[in-house]
């Protein structure tokens, strides 16, 4: 990337019209660039027809469109599902999962290279973070893949879920400005509603996130039902516990009355048994949510394995009523589990 130009794609409406401003544009063209790039999908300032000519020779000499190398993309051929490998410009790499849905399509984009959180059963964290992704690495997952589907006469992405390599809330400034960007009617225009971010547990950024986007999703990788299991599979326990996370996500309810998903992954012989469930009720009973039980996809670097209780524990969790759904398996035959294919990239594996 040219030392004195920036990515256009690395700002939000707000932060591109201050930009502009001191270029010497009009605040209002950042509203046109905006449309341009997102919503005609234009990558050339040239072709930007209803903005001076003057003002387009500030914008060449000022923002490139950068984008992505494609390092691969593996297509499950039961579901459609579609890894893609990509190469950033500094020649790391990150993976965006799309996924097909009645309702249409939905993309799983990465916060980070490599994951600093350590929870061991995670394909994310076996190669530690590097760095988190700039604003326009956000943007661009989301730009690629929508390129992708319309190359393939396929209607763009409808839900994003941002649950894939990485802590989103270890990145939380950058990925701020990404969720302005998808939200804003100027821009990706994606429906808060359709928008949901998943967290570890960062406490004082759950809080923060409730303030600033009231009306997206929050998800709650939980995958444990007291804190001396939780401490042994996700480290991240040990700094933010159990009691000091449901007064987190209590105070988050407060604000956005939302209702919260949680994540909980069956790991066989260690949090799937009836007394883990009936831990978990007690634990979630003061919290207005619904439990998204998650078959574990293995990882060949440790020791964990598939449940075989995913039914019975689901049945526990149901029968005292609390919502429960079973995820849908999804790109099993393509290095499903979050990070796996990069993992497998690093080691040289392809």
């Amino acid at each position: 990337m040219s030392t004195n130009k920036t990515s256009i794609y690395s700002y939000d409406l707000i932060s591109l019209e201050e930009k502009f401003l001191t270029l010497g544009l009009k605040k209002f063209n950042a509203k046109q660039v905006f449309q341009w790039i997102y919503q005609k999908g234009i990558t050339d300032f040239d072709k930007m027809s209803n903005i001076a000519k003057s003002s387009i020779e500030i914008l060449k000499n000022n923002f490139i469109f950068n984008q992505f190398k494609i390092i691969n993309t593996l297509i499950d051929p039961r579901d459609e599902t579609t890894k893609f490998l990509f190469e950033l410009s500094d020649k790391r790499v990150i993976e965006t999962v799309l996924m097909k849905f009645d309702y249409g399509y939905s993309i799983c984009v990465s916060s980070q290279v490599g994951c600093n959180m350590g929870c061991k059963f995670c394909a994310s964290g076996l190669l530690k973070k590097i760095r988190s992704l700039n604003v326009d690495e956000f943007v661009l997952q989301v730009v690629m893949v929508n390129n992708y589907l319309k190359q393939n006469n396929k209607t763009p992405i409808s839900n994003l879920v941002c649950m894939g390599i990485g802590e989103p809330f270890d990145n939380y400034e950058n990925l701020k400005k990404f969720l302005n960007i998808l939200n804003d009617p100027f821009a990706i225009g994606l429906g808060a509603r359709h928008i949901t971010v998943s967290t570890c547990g960062l406490v004082s950024k759950i809080i923060q996130f409730g303030n600033d986007f009231p009306q997206m999703n929050l998800d709650i990788s939980l995958h444990a039902p007291n804190d001396e299991l939780r401490n042994k599979l996700m480290p991240v326990n040990n700094a933010y516990p159990l009691p000091m996370l449901m007064d987190a996500l209590k105070q988050y309810q407060k604000i956005t009355k939302n209702r919260i998903g949680i994540e909980y992954i069956l790991l066989k012989n260690i949090n799937d048994t009836p007394q883990c469930a009936k831990q978990l009720l007690k634990l979630l009973k003061p919290i207005y949510c619904y439990i998204n039980l998650i078959r574990y996809n293995e990882v060949a670097e440790n020791e964990f394995k598939t449940s075989e209780k995913v039914n019975d524990f689901s049945k526990i969790l149901n029968s005292n009523n609390i919502i429960c759904t079973i995820r849908l398996e999804r790109g099993s035959k393509i290095a499903a589990a979050c990070g796996q294919l990069r993992a497998n990239y690093e080691k040289g594996k392809f």
